[in-house]
């Protein structure tokens, strides 16, 4: 894989020049002309799509409006509930509400099925459209029905990815979404642009899941693909079909990027005709020079298949290369573990090698990311004629919709899979984010789904229920299968590839989805379960703000499923105080009962003052800010906060930050923020997004005093002087801030974005 780190020149979408003195030379001989980096930058589709969106006249500043929007039944309650609190009226643009999250409504008594009403009855009132439970997971609907080459699609899921489709999509926090519905804009610096040039085809028996982990491999790490877009580029791409640029496409979330397009085709523009919506396709491609701020080019051929070890899709080697240092990877995967699930969760690999290969328990084919047409036909390729045997092995295979199902049905594919041993379910995100197919206790499962961090699996390690999940394509799951779970590539099997058109059935959505985009019901009433809860009152920022550090976390990285776990906890996602009771519950257990006593003291503080306090800290940090003349104030705050290195990877599920805020919480202090949308969902919650450099000046009990918080927000300062107390006496230390918007200052100062659009009335 070449890699051009400095930016680099495309030309006539063919030739790379590197950004220097001689690439530039060699670009304006090529042309016979000047080439301006600026203007060639400009060139990107990806820039002329955000520009056509922008309602700012400048472009340092981008206020973007999207064309339509798409939630599922763990985040939509919540976005329409807090667009309800600020005044929603209507769904301004095509806003689709699909259940395949919780749609399985096995926990929690009927609170999820209530949420599905309450979903059908928003669609009526507020003119949008539904997708019952099990007709398609949330992104497969949307590359079916609502996908148009140059518009953009804003989703509540960090995988709202459409871009082989020519769409620029982004997934994000709800209160982005809200923003929207009140007909707002997306706030965001100019993304610089990452080129992704794909040369040859894939050798038989690689398929989409490994390129993406290839990709992920490659800029997850380094932080390249961080808050930018990817544009896929070059002549290998018509070498693929356009299941296999999804599958491609739909994994780039993981690489931490804003968003992802790629150049469109005549298979793009069959891919419209065969779904009905020809009109929806236009060309797009690179101008005859383009500039990319990071390009890398990527050889198809070169690329086998692969294998993410736990517990990171980054974690990548080729399964060739696993198996010929399986002790050292197994021993290194057991160290992870350690960190990722505890010492006392006793998770161990080892026992997996059996006369020196890697025995699997589980395979899943799943998901946006696996359930393709394409991804089951080919799992059906290798096991044809196969079977996965009488033993502990088992695969499930989950379709992506039921028009994907359907055609998979009728075309012979399910029978081979239905008599080699597989179980074919319906279209369910459950297997991806800990809520399907949990494995056995120290169960390994190997999955072509999007994710595979700590308990995305299911697994409980603090009741002492502890698994794991590697990521792989459909295509090596099934050749493991054939293998009897025995951990093989695809390309071990000699497998000639057949597979046929796929025919889209529109009567299947024509039956069963409520379609009232544009057409809202004033008069429907909502139809509002007793877990259906509306959000608590959040105050504004005070003058002065006491925080108590009541959790550290030193990972490396913090997944937002860490902060607030997926899986059946989510089926509380519309009770805000229930749901809360779950934060940092497989990371920290004892989080929540400290955030409530800071919360529970500072209701004493407003009603008695000094003497209602019954935390020994924030008596003591009292005390020393009243013997220090500088810092006597009349208004203090007190909240908790939380320290994590490099917190909020991964789902854009906007309860990772308000659970903390219905807790009390005020801040989070990290040395860096995994991604824009974590940041983001933080600063909608009214918490002040702190970053910390050099020595850790607190522990676990500390308290942190900012005298005229207010004020600093206001002021827009990126370093805000604060003291460390605790029962060594005051230290001042130095908390950074990245510079924030006038609107996000407002929204941190009013306490959150409900406030925010309450206090403009």
């Amino acid at each position: 894989m070449n890699k051009y780190l400095e930016g680099a020149f495309l030309v006539k979408g063919k030739e790379i020049f590197a950004n220097d003195v001689c690439g530039k030379t060699h670009v304006e001989k090529e042309l016979g002309r000047p080439v301006s980096i600026q203007s060639a930058r400009n060139k990107t589709i990806a820039y002329k799509i955000l520009k056509k969106h922008n309602q700012n006249l400048s472009d340092d500043l981008m206020k973007l409006r999207f064309d339509k929007l798409v939630s599922h039944d763990i985040t939509y309650v919540g976005i329409i509930q807090t667009a309800r609190a600020s005044g929603l009226e209507k769904f301004p643009v095509p806003y689709v509400l699909t259940n395949c999250h919780n749609s399985l409504c096995a926990v929690g008594g009927t609170i999820n099925e209530d949420d599905h009403l309450f979903g059908l009855s928003a669609a009526k009132k507020y003119g949008g459209i539904y997708v019952p439970p099990h007709q398609a997971v949330i992104h497969q609907y949307a590359r079916e029905c609502i996908s148009k080459v140059n518009d953009m699609i804003l989703g509540s899921d960090s995988h709202t990815r459409y871009g082989a489709l020519g769409t620029l999509a982004i997934g994000e926090g709800g209160p982005e979404l809200v923003k929207q519905l009140l007909n707002r804009t997306y706030d965001i610096k100019r993304p610089e642009v990452v080129g992704i040039y794909l040369k040859n085809k894939p050798i038989p028996g690689v398929g989409p899941q490994d390129v993406a982990l290839c990709l992920i491999k490659e800029l997850f790490p380094t932080g390249l693909g961080k808050n930018r877009i990817l544009e896929f580029v070059g002549d290998g791409i018509r070498n693929l079909s356009v299941d296999f640029r999804n599958g491609i496409d739909v994994m780039t979330t993981e690489t931490a990027c804003l968003s992802s397009i790629w150049m469109t085709d005549d298979k793009v523009r069959e891919y419209y005709e065969i779904h009905g919506r020809l009109d929806d396709f236009s060309v797009i491609e690179p101008d005859e020079v383009t500039y990319y701020d990071v390009m890398l080019e990527v050889d198809l051929a070169e690329i086998r298949p692969m294998i993410a070890m736990p517990f990171h899709p980054s974690n990548v080697y080729s399964i060739r290369f696993l198996q010929e240092n399986l002790e050292d990877i197994i021993h290194e995967t057991e160290e992870k573990a350690m960190v990722s699930l505890g010492e006392t969760a006793g998770f161990k690999l080892r026992d997996k090698i059996i006369d020196g290969k890697l025995k699997v328990d589980q395979g899943i084919i799943a998901g946006c990311a696996g359930g393709s047409y394409e991804n089951i036909f080919a799992a059906e390729e290798v096991l044809k004629g196969r079977n996965i045997g009488d033993g502990g092995f088992s695969l499930s295979i989950y379709p992506s919709s039921m028009p994907v199902y359907y055609d998979l049905m009728k075309e012979g594919c399910f029978l081979n899979l239905i008599e080699s041993g597989a179980v074919i379910k319906t279209a369910f995100c459950g297997p991806c984010f800990g809520a399907g197919d949990t494995p056995s206790n120290n169960g390994f499962s190997i999955r072509h789904s999007t994710r595979n961090f700590p308990n995305r699996e299911g697994s409980k390690p603090s009741n002492g229920q502890a698994a794991a999940v590697a990521l792989m394509d459909s295509r090596s799951i099934a050749a493991t299968a054939a293998n009897g779970g025995v951990l093989t590539e695809a390309t071990e099997f000699d497998v000639d590839y057949q597979i046929p058109k796929y025919y889209f059935d529109s009567n299947i959505y024509q039956n069963r989805v409520y379609n009232g985009s544009g057409s809202p019901k004033e008069d429907e009433s909502l139809v509002i379960g007793p877990n259906i809860k509306d959000w608590p009152q959040m105050d504004k920022l005070p003058k002065n703000l006491l925080l108590k550090v009541v959790s550290m976390i030193h990972d490396p990285v913090t997944t937002t499923d860490e902060l607030i776990p997926s899986g059946e906890t989510s089926s509380y996602r519309s009770n805000p105080e229930a749901l809360a009771e779950f934060a940092l519950s497989r990371k920290d257990p004892g989080y929540v009962n400290r955030a409530k006593a800071v919360r529970t003291d500072y209701e004493n503080y407003k009603e008695s003052g000094f003497f209602g306090l019954e935390n020994d800290s924030l008596r003591i940090a009292f005390e020393k800010i009243g013997k220090n003349q500088d810092l006597v104030t009349d208004e203090i705050g007190i909240g908790s906060t939380i320290f994590a290195v490099k917190p909020g990877d991964g789902s854009a599920r906007e309860q990772a930050a308000s659970c903390q805020k219905v807790l009390g919480g005020w801040a989070n202090l990290a040395r860096e923020y995994a991604t824009k949308r974590y940041r983001s969902n933080l600063i909608n919650w009214g918490m002040i997004p702190f970053r910390i450099e050099g020595a850790l000046p607190f522990s676990e009990g500390d308290c942190i005093y900012i005298k005229n918080i207010r004020a600093a927000i206001e002021g827009g300062l990126n370093e805000i002087d604060a003291y460390r107390i605790n029962d060594e006496g005051l230290k001042k230390i130095t908390l950074l801030m990245d510079p924030l918007t006038e609107e996000e200052k407002q929204i941190i100062l009013d306490g959150c974005l409900i406030n925010y659009y309450r206090m403009e009335k």
